[in-house]
């Protein structure tokens, strides 16, 4: 017997959870969404949300209130009388109301080993912050920020070379079957819930646009992990002379090295000093550019020994 489910969620991350409960067989009584925003070169279409968009693919009835505040929005959601909301990178403080709305409960796919990087930004702060793990976890939610107890967990190993992007496509194909696999258990009537841990909590903060600018005086492993956490958005970037004027460049890979210099200096080709040792820049972006490797970067732009970077 299918459980009535009401989803929300709003990003690419959440579409494959969306997907694979559907082909489960559950019954996806309302999809719940960001409303559509403004999109285009000017900023006149109005632009679906990924979720909305399969949501509308799958036949799916799409909401997409701005908040609920409004009672009747709280309403419209309760007399959907479903089992259980789950949500996944939704993008909404819910209400009590919300919380409680359903007969179940509300669960949330969360990515990251709570109680580690609560918050907007786990995959980022994961990898800035040299993490060797993370994963993905289903959580019943309360009202505090992903305070709940957790369901299930999937492990995730962290590689030296894994950009937000790889670990973003990794930690959501396995949210998916996890979802699914959390669902099966609340249906039986046997899903575990255990309290998080009360050490080792850590906030995911939003990635704010003033700390994505590389400071190369960190050390090169802290400047990579900076440079691969925030890859491929919204990037890290550095200034550089191009054509006698400053330019923004952004580093989508690297690569750290052992090489010494005056930080923020290049001392090779596409190599730049740290503050303690050094980065090759792998991949790389001028403005208004395509993403270039190192190598076809430099047969346009010249990044000569000595030059100042940052």
């Amino acid at each position: 017997m299918a459980l009535r489910i009401i989803f929300m969620g709003t990003p690419d991350f959440s579409v494959p959870v969306l997907r694979a409960l559907h082909a489960a067989g559950h019954e996806i009584v309302a999809v719940y969404s960001q409303p559509p925003r403004p999109a285009g070169r000017r900023g006149l279409e109005l632009k679906k949300s990924p979720v909305h968009e399969a949501a509308d693919a799958l036949g799916l009835e799409v909401r997409t209130p701005l908040n609920f505040k409004n009672e009747a929005d709280r309403d419209a959601f309760a007399a959907l009388h479903a089992d259980v909301a789950l949500v996944v990178a939704y993008g909404l403080l819910l209400p009590e109301a919300i919380l409680n709305g359903t007969r179940l409960g509300c669960y949330n796919g969360h990515a990251s080993l709570l109680p580690r990087w609560r918050g907007a930004a786990p995959i980022q702060r994961a990898i800035m912050a040299g993490d060797e793990e993370t994963g993905m976890m289903v959580m019943k939610m309360d009202k505090g920020l992903d305070t709940g107890p957790v369901a299930l967990t999937v492990r995730i190993p962290i590689s030296e070379t894994m950009t937000a992007g790889d670990l973003h496509d990794r930690l959501s194909a396995a949210g998916a079957d996890l979802m699914v696999e959390a669902m099966a258990k609340l249906e039986a009537g046997d899903l575990p819930l255990t309290p998080q841990p009360e050490e080792g909590v850590l906030y995911a903060a939003k990635i704010d646009k003033a700390e994505t600018r590389i400071d190369f005086s960190k050390p090169a492993r802290d400047v990579h992990n900076h440079i691969r956490g925030l890859s491929p958005f919204p990037g890290a970037w550095f200034e550089m002379e191009i054509g006698g004027k400053a330019e923004r460049v952004k580093v989508l890979e690297s690569s750290p090295g052992l090489d010494v210099g005056a930080a923020g200096t290049v001392i090779g080709d596409g190599v730049v000093a740290c503050g303690e040792g050094s980065v090759r820049l792998e991949r790389l972006q001028k403005a208004g550019g395509k993403p270039l490797a190192l190598s076809d970067f430099l047969r346009g732009t010249a990044m000569p020994a000595g030059m100042k970077v940052g």
